[in-house]
């Protein structure tokens, strides 16, 4: 089942700990993470989007430094993708896409327009 993308605002933001222009990106999230005892499978929303990474909203315990899959849909495709949990916090988590596809990254710039 292929979910459209929410775009809230095709507005970048630019912070001086961020190397790629970020837009507000709002669609479902999973996320899989290596726990004791097995994988945990985590549910949660994203809030913005660049070529770098992905801010989320996502429940259960994350450390900075995790290494995490997740997964989520752009508008012409479906992201499966490995990532490093950068920060995070109670009210939302940082990921840095550590395996991208060429053709990944290529889509996430156009859609934030830097293509």
């Amino acid at each position: 089942m292929s979910l459209t993308p929410y775009l809230i605002a095709a507005t970048n933001r630019a912070r001086g700990s961020q190397r790629h222009p970020r837009m507000l990106f709002s669609v479902p999230v999973m996320l899989h993470r290596l726990v004791p005892g097995g994988v945990r499978f985590t549910h949660g929303i994203s809030l913005d989007i660049s070529e770098g990474g992905l801010g989320a909203l996502v429940e259960g315990g994350l450390r900075a430094g995790e290494t995490v899959s997740l997964e989520f849909d752009l508008p012409d495709c479906y992201v499966k993708t490995v990532a490093l949990v950068r920060h995070t916090s109670s009210a939302r988590s940082g990921f840095e896409f550590i395996e991208l596809t060429p053709g990944e990254r290529q889509r996430i710039a156009s859609l934030v327009g830097n293509a």
